[in-house]
């Protein structure tokens, strides 16, 4: 129990001399011991790499998982060592629901076949988006927070002790400047006005005193060196270490950004073929009342037309004088057959409409080609 106490009331007494010496010191009235050039730019380095991996780090969670709730159902499992449950996407979700109503609908008719491709098609996507988050998740997020929860609080607690050690070391100079100022003023000649001996025995005595005390604080003062020296080349290495976070941050940002590139490709490639489905089923479009009696009307108008839809010539059909405009291809097409033309994505083409041709449908020109196009695979420009 003794042991106990008088190693509290030694604590408590090094953590009362570490306050007075911080206190001094930001009023200016102890000097404080500064590191070198170099060691406090290592120090500044580490606070700006903490600070910004921390942000990198926060702001990549709310890019893969939006939903706040989900990021602490995500925390807690973690913190808890268990394993999450696997959590569908809201791309799976809709594709379910899509295709569900397909069933409800039916599957023949035009919507219905038409949800069934695009919720097979948000069903892939999903799973893309399911595969990049776990990717992510592995090569990005966990060596930021490995950095953050493992090497980041191992600088910080060396970086700690580093400035108590610092606190005691300025401590012991300035105890050490104390005792040779009192030992120079006891070590000064007596004075001799004083006839009584007494005071010569009083004043050599105090002398021997703070000679003493000059030894034992120049022992304090070297041994506290000694340790402040030896934690100094300890944090150093520590934060010179930061150039190699960097490496292996590098490393795994490159893995990231692959990860997004082949989930983004692949989503490209989905939608693609989605379009084509969609193109090669102009009739999977729900059409209002009032779109089909245009149609009707038009349809009536081409029976006396040269130009008719299940026997368009394509090589029979003339650019009309006016209505032609320009239009910039979003995908690439493979034509069916040969009255459709084959397109290349980002290209431009001249297209127009003609009496009798379905309205999903346009004739496009390129060059002396000339050919019908899906609508839906154009940017008409104006």
């Amino acid at each position: 129990m003794d042991f106990n106490v008088k190693k509290l009331a030694s604590g408590a007494g090094l953590f009362f001399t570490r306050a007075v010496q911080f206190t001094e010191e930001k009023l200016g009235q102890a000097e404080k011991t500064e590191l070198d050039a170099q060691f406090e730019n290592l120090m500044s380095r580490a606070d700006c790499t903490k600070h910004w991996t921390e942000r990198i780090y926060r702001q990549t969670e709310v890019l893969l998982q939006p939903n706040p709730s989900a990021r602490i159902e995500e925390f807690l499992y973690e913190k808890l060592d268990r394993k999450a449950p696997s959590r569908i996407t809201n791309a799976e979700l809709l594709g379910q629901y899509m295709q569900e109503a397909a069933k409800e609908f039916g599957p023949v008719t035009p919507y219905g076949s038409t949800l069934i491709e695009v919720g097979e098609c948000e069903r892939r996507l999903g799973a893309a988006e399911r595969e990049f988050l776990q990717t992510s998740a592995i090569s990005f997020l966990t060596p930021l927070r490995n950095f953050l929860e493992g090497d980041w609080k191992t600088i910080s607690k060396e970086r700690r002790l580093l400035e108590n050690l610092r606190l005691d070391l300025d401590a012991c100079k300035a105890r050490l400047k104390k005792a040779k100022v009192a030992e120079a003023k006891a070590a000064m000649a007596p004075d001799f006005q004083e006839t009584r001996p007494r005071n010569y025995v009083l004043s050599a005595s105090a002398s021997a005193l703070w000679s003493e005390e000059v030894e034992k604080a120049e022992h304090e003062l070297r041994v506290a060196q000694t340790d402040f020296d030896r934690q100094a080349e300890v944090t150093r290495l520590l934060l010179e270490g930061i150039s190699s976070t960097h490496v292996n941050h590098l490393r795994c940002l490159h893995e990231f950004v692959e990860a997004q590139a082949a989930y983004y490709k692949r989503c490209h490639l989905h939608m693609q073929e989605l379009q084509k489905e969609l193109g090669r089923l102009p009739n999977a479009f729900a059409l209002n009342s009032t779109h089909s009696m245009a149609t009707a009307v038009s349809a009536s108008e081409a029976i006396n037309s040269p130009v008719e839809t299940d026997t368009l010539k394509i090589e029979e059909v003339q650019a009309p004088a006016t209505g032609t405009r320009k239009a910039k291809v979003l995908y690439d097409y493979d034509a069916a057959d040969s009255s459709e033309l084959s397109l290349l994505a980002d290209e431009l083409i001249t297209v127009y409409t003609v009496p009798g041709m379905d309205s999903d449908w346009l004739v496009g020109e390129r060059g002396n080609l000339k050919g019908k196009v899906p609508v839906t695979y154009l940017e008409l420009l104006s």
